[in-house]
Protein backbone atom coordinates (compact mmCIF):
# COMPACT_ATOMS: atom_id res chain seq x y z
CA UNK A 1 0.00 0.00 0.00
CA UNK A 2 1.37 3.35 -1.20
CA UNK A 3 0.36 6.30 1.21
CA UNK A 4 1.72 8.91 -1.52
CA UNK A 5 -0.74 12.04 -1.51
CA UNK A 6 0.34 14.95 -2.49
CA UNK A 7 -0.19 17.50 -0.09
CA UNK A 8 -0.56 20.62 -2.48
CA UNK A 9 -4.01 19.05 -3.26
CA UNK A 10 -6.98 20.60 -1.93
CA UNK A 11 -8.83 16.92 -1.08
CA UNK A 12 -5.47 15.64 -0.03
CA UNK A 13 -5.66 14.39 3.49
CA UNK A 14 -2.96 14.71 5.82
CA UNK A 15 -0.35 11.64 5.78
CA UNK A 16 -0.12 9.90 9.44
CA UNK A 17 3.20 8.91 10.73
CA UNK A 18 1.09 6.16 12.14
CA UNK A 19 -0.34 4.84 8.96
CA UNK A 20 3.07 5.50 7.35
CA UNK A 21 4.75 3.08 10.22
CA UNK A 22 2.08 1.08 10.13
CA UNK A 23 2.80 0.12 6.16
CA UNK A 24 6.02 0.53 6.42
CA UNK A 25 7.73 -0.24 9.24
CA UNK A 26 9.36 -3.65 7.78
CA UNK A 27 10.58 -2.08 4.74
CA UNK A 28 12.56 0.57 6.39
CA UNK A 29 13.69 -2.36 8.83
CA UNK A 30 14.97 -4.48 6.06
CA UNK A 31 16.34 -1.33 4.47
CA UNK A 32 18.64 -0.46 7.56
CA UNK A 33 19.91 -3.76 7.58
CA UNK A 34 20.48 -3.62 3.77
CA UNK A 35 22.75 -0.24 4.47
CA UNK A 36 24.65 -2.07 7.90
CA UNK A 37 23.02 -0.75 10.53
CA UNK A 38 23.69 -3.67 13.34
CA UNK A 39 21.05 -6.34 14.65
CA UNK A 40 21.50 -4.32 18.15
CA UNK A 41 21.24 -1.03 16.78
CA UNK A 42 18.30 -1.97 14.71
CA UNK A 43 15.18 -0.81 16.37
CA UNK A 44 16.98 2.96 17.81
CA UNK A 45 17.82 3.48 13.95
CA UNK A 46 13.95 2.17 13.40
CA UNK A 47 13.04 4.48 15.59
CA UNK A 48 15.15 7.20 14.55
CA UNK A 49 13.53 6.95 10.84
CA UNK A 50 10.38 7.69 11.98
CA UNK A 51 11.42 10.91 14.17
CA UNK A 52 12.96 12.24 10.99
CA UNK A 53 9.52 11.09 8.84
CA UNK A 54 7.80 13.31 11.82
CA UNK A 55 9.63 15.81 11.45
CA UNK A 56 9.98 16.31 7.91
CA UNK A 57 6.35 15.28 7.30
CA UNK A 58 5.47 18.67 5.94
CA UNK A 59 7.97 18.65 3.14
CA UNK A 60 6.90 15.34 1.68
CA UNK A 61 5.32 16.15 -1.59
CA UNK A 62 4.12 13.41 -3.19
CA UNK A 63 6.15 13.96 -6.28
CA UNK A 64 7.83 10.69 -5.51
CA UNK A 65 6.79 7.05 -4.04
CA UNK A 66 6.44 7.14 -0.28
CA UNK A 67 8.89 4.38 0.12
CA UNK A 68 11.57 6.63 -2.23
CA UNK A 69 11.20 9.24 0.41
CA UNK A 70 11.26 6.87 3.25
CA UNK A 71 14.70 4.59 1.61
CA UNK A 72 16.77 8.39 1.58
CA UNK A 73 15.59 9.00 5.31
CA UNK A 74 16.74 5.58 5.57
CA UNK A 75 20.22 5.86 4.10
CA UNK A 76 20.67 9.40 5.91
CA UNK A 77 19.82 7.06 9.24
CA UNK A 78 21.70 4.55 8.30
CA UNK A 79 25.12 6.29 7.52
CA UNK A 80 25.07 8.37 10.79
CA UNK A 81 24.57 5.09 12.79
CA UNK A 82 27.44 3.81 11.13
CA UNK A 83 29.39 6.50 11.10
CA UNK A 84 28.82 6.99 15.03
CA UNK A 85 29.90 3.00 15.46
CA UNK A 86 33.45 3.97 16.44
CA UNK A 87 32.24 6.40 19.23
CA UNK A 88 30.31 3.81 20.74
CA UNK A 89 31.98 1.43 23.00
CA UNK A 90 29.83 -1.36 23.24
CA UNK A 91 29.97 -4.03 21.23
CA UNK A 92 27.39 -6.95 20.76
CA UNK A 93 27.74 -10.06 21.44
CA UNK A 94 25.46 -12.65 18.99
CA UNK A 95 24.02 -15.83 20.23
CA UNK A 96 24.95 -18.70 19.37
CA UNK A 97 22.71 -20.32 17.30
CA UNK A 98 21.16 -23.51 18.86
CA UNK A 99 21.88 -26.36 15.87
CA UNK A 100 18.85 -28.98 14.48
CA UNK A 101 21.30 -31.56 15.06
CA UNK A 102 23.31 -30.84 17.92
CA UNK A 103 25.90 -33.64 17.65
CA UNK A 104 26.21 -32.30 13.82
CA UNK A 105 27.02 -28.75 14.54
CA UNK A 106 29.94 -28.52 16.66
CA UNK A 107 32.02 -25.39 18.35
CA UNK A 108 34.30 -25.79 15.20
CA UNK A 109 30.90 -25.06 13.03
CA UNK A 110 29.75 -22.36 15.27
CA UNK A 111 33.20 -20.42 15.06
CA UNK A 112 33.89 -20.70 11.74
CA UNK A 113 29.82 -19.51 10.82
CA UNK A 114 30.56 -16.81 12.69
CA UNK A 115 33.92 -15.76 11.21
CA UNK A 116 32.70 -16.23 7.92
CA UNK A 117 29.54 -13.66 8.46
CA UNK A 118 32.02 -11.54 10.12
CA UNK A 119 34.00 -11.46 7.18
CA UNK A 120 30.77 -10.73 4.86
CA UNK A 121 29.83 -8.41 6.87
CA UNK A 122 33.32 -6.31 7.04
CA UNK A 123 33.30 -6.72 3.10
CA UNK A 124 29.89 -5.18 2.97
CA UNK A 125 30.91 -2.27 4.97
CA UNK A 126 33.50 -1.77 2.72
CA UNK A 127 30.85 -0.69 0.04
CA UNK A 128 28.84 2.88 -0.53
CA UNK A 129 25.22 2.94 1.07
CA UNK A 130 23.77 3.03 -2.74
CA UNK A 131 26.15 0.07 -4.15
CA UNK A 132 25.54 -1.56 -0.61
CA UNK A 133 21.78 -1.99 -0.76
CA UNK A 134 21.67 -2.61 -4.09
CA UNK A 135 24.12 -5.63 -3.92
CA UNK A 136 22.39 -7.11 -1.30
CA UNK A 137 18.78 -6.49 -2.70
CA UNK A 138 19.84 -8.09 -5.46
CA UNK A 139 22.63 -11.03 -4.77
CA UNK A 140 20.93 -12.35 -1.02
CA UNK A 141 17.43 -10.90 -1.35
CA UNK A 142 17.04 -11.98 -5.25
CA UNK A 143 15.44 -9.07 -6.40
CA UNK A 144 15.18 -8.15 -9.94
CA UNK A 145 16.98 -5.03 -11.10
CA UNK A 146 13.60 -3.32 -12.00
CA UNK A 147 11.96 -3.89 -8.43
CA UNK A 148 14.95 -2.56 -6.60
CA UNK A 149 14.58 0.61 -9.59
CA UNK A 150 10.51 1.02 -8.20
CA UNK A 151 11.49 0.37 -4.69
CA UNK A 152 14.66 2.59 -4.97
CA UNK A 153 13.01 5.39 -7.57
CA UNK A 154 15.94 5.37 -9.65
CA UNK A 155 15.99 4.51 -13.39
CA UNK A 156 16.87 1.01 -13.90
CA UNK A 157 20.32 2.04 -15.42
CA UNK A 158 21.35 3.33 -12.30
CA UNK A 159 20.64 -0.02 -10.11
CA UNK A 160 22.99 -1.84 -13.25
CA UNK A 161 25.46 0.74 -12.68
CA UNK A 162 25.49 0.61 -8.92
CA UNK A 163 25.22 -3.33 -8.77
CA UNK A 164 28.39 -3.20 -11.32
CA UNK A 165 30.52 -1.24 -9.21
CA UNK A 166 29.66 -2.96 -5.73
CA UNK A 167 30.53 -6.47 -7.70
CA UNK A 168 33.84 -4.84 -8.65
CA UNK A 169 34.09 -3.80 -5.07
CA UNK A 170 32.96 -7.20 -3.45
CA UNK A 171 35.57 -9.17 -5.58
CA UNK A 172 38.70 -6.96 -5.06
CA UNK A 173 37.59 -7.17 -0.97
CA UNK A 174 37.54 -10.88 -1.20
CA UNK A 175 40.46 -10.83 -3.33
CA UNK A 176 42.10 -9.58 -0.36
CA UNK A 177 41.02 -11.77 2.35
CA UNK A 178 41.99 -14.59 0.20
CA UNK A 179 45.32 -13.13 0.25
CA UNK A 180 45.11 -12.41 3.58
CA UNK A 181 44.16 -16.31 4.02
CA UNK A 182 46.65 -17.50 1.68
CA UNK A 183 49.63 -15.42 3.70
CA UNK A 184 48.50 -17.08 7.14
CA UNK A 185 46.49 -14.30 7.92
CA UNK A 186 49.04 -11.65 7.51
CA UNK A 187 48.06 -8.09 5.88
Amino acid sequence: MDLAIASHTPAATALDVTAIHTAHAEFVWLLLQRFGVREADLEDALQEVFIVVHQRLHTYDGASKITSWLYGIAQYVAIAWRRKAHVRREHAVEAVPEPAHAEAYTPEHAASDRQARARLESMLDELDPDKRAVFVMFEIDRMSCDEIAALVGVPVGTVYSRLHGARKAFEKSLARWRARDANGGLR
